[in-house]
This record gives structure tokens, C-alpha cells and sequence, in this order.
């Protein structure tokens, strides 16, 4: 199956084009609309363990292999454990770029992986998710457990309050993310999130579907919006 365009109102959040510039006279060129973010590298969101289902582990292998394919670098949380070694060791095994960016505190934990493109060792949680954050276009949530719940959750808040454009996919493993994109409709129907402030992201039900959905979702950056987010942390 394809990618699925959700918010938390259960609609379609597409809007209309801006109105075109008119042609000027003698002129052949038409209006160009706004370009779409170029996507260089997304960052993903993923358990340091590998769960239950096998599936998830052959997903992370599989959208690692189509990234590198694409060649689309990997930003991510620098561990060698779990979904996130897997996804990253599959996209170095396919010659891809790959930025670990981990806290010190967790480099025994997380058993950090050191034969990355690129591997940051930060201070603390909020400067690892501020560099995970400017260094990536586009962010994508596999499974995972509370801290990538937390990870998800806070790109989501931002982008609903119009902070950042980045595109949100959700990889929906065998219906992993079900539960809580149902949690979202129940506190929409308990006017916690108000209709005019949609929670944008796009769901894909297989890493074959997650490039063509990031690609999708991309818009225009807004540059003075996510320096505000880079600000936050």
C-alpha cells in the first residue's frame, strides 16, 4: 500500500495554490511555483531494541538499503543496538552517508556505533535532538518505545504550530503506529486538538512507500520558523 495523508481531524489536509503571478508582457517564462525542499537526509526515529516482530527489524534493513540507493544520508541517534543499528548499518553496507548523533551518557548504552560517515558525541538530550533537527529535511518515525514516541510527538507540536514545514512520515509496521493515530482522533473528539490545527504527518505501511511520501510532503522551507526550533533547544 501506499503512503496516507493523515491529521488529526481525519481529513485531507491538501490547501490551494497560490495564485499565480501574471505574465508579464513580451514575456515567454511562466510562473514558477515555490520550489520543494530538496531531501538530502532524514532523520529516523527508532528503538535501540528490535522489538518482537522480525518485520520490524527487515524494514529498517530495507528503507537503510533504499536510502543509500537514493542517496539520501541517515541522521539518527548514533546506537548500534536495535532498529537503530540495523537501519544504520544497512545504509553504510549500501555506500550511504550516515551522521550518528548521540550524548555521551549513552555511548556505552546504546553500544555507539563508531564506523559512521559522521559520529557526534553531544552533552546532553536536548543538543542531540537540536543538531538531529537542523541537520535533517525530513523526519521519519519507525518503531520504537518512549523516547521515540517523545522524539515524534515533539516534531509533530512544532510543525502544528507552524514552526517547521519538514514532512513527518510515520512507518507503520505491521499497524505499529495504529494505536496511537487513534489516540490523536480521540483527543480531537474531546476538542483537545482544535480543527484549525491540523497534526500533519503522512503514514506509509512499508519502507517502499516511505521516500515517495517524504518526497510528497516536502514543501518550501521556512527558514526564520525552524531557526526558532533550532532556538528552542
Amino acid at each position: 500500500m501506499g503512503d496516507r495523508r493523515r491529521t488529526a481531524n481525519g481529513h485531507s489536509n491538501g490547501k490551494h495554490a497560490p495564485a499565480r503571478t501574471p505574465v508579464q508582457p513580451r514575456s515567454n517564462k511562466k510562473p514558477q511555483a515555490a520550489t520543494a525542499r530538496q531531501v538530502r537526509n532524514i532523520c529516523v526515529y527508532c528503538g535501540s531494541n528490535p522489538g518482537r516482530d522480525p518485520a520490524y527489524t527487515e524494514a529498517a534493513r530495507e528503507l537503510g538499503r533504499q536510502m543509500a540507493e537514493a542517496g539520501i544520508g541517515l541522521v539518527y541517534g548514533g546506537g548500534g543496538l536495535g532498529l537503530m543499528g540495523e537501519i544504520a548499518r544497512s545504509v553504510l553496507a549500501g555506500g550511504g552517508r550516515v551522521t550518528g548523533i548521540i550524548p555521551s551518557f549513552l555511548s556505552e548504552r546504546e553500544q555507539m556505533l563508531r564506523d559512521v560517515t559522521e559520529l557526534v558525541v553531544v552533552a546532553d538530550m536536548h543538543e542531540r535532538k537540536r543538531l538531529m533537527f537542523e541537520r535533517s529535511d525530513a523526519f521519519v518515525a519507525m518503531p520504537g518505545g518512549i523516547g521515540t514516541l517523545e522524539e515524534l510527538v515533539e516534531q509533530l507540536t512544532w510543525a502544528q504550530l507552524g514552526r517547521h514545514s519538514k514532512p513527518i512520515v510515520l512507518l507503520n509496521v505491521g499497524g505499529f503506529w495504529a494505536p496511537f493515530t487513534t489516540l490523536l482522533d480521540h483527543m480531537r473528539r474531546e476538542a483537545f486538538i482544535r480543527n484549525s490545527m491540523d497534526v500533519s504527518f503522512r503514514v506509509a505501511d512499508s519502507p517502499g512507500a516511505v521516500l515517495d511520501a517524504v518526497r510528497a510532503a516536502a514543501a518550501p522551507a521556512q527558514p526564520l520558523a525552524e531557526a526558532a526550533v533550532a532556538e528552542k533547544f
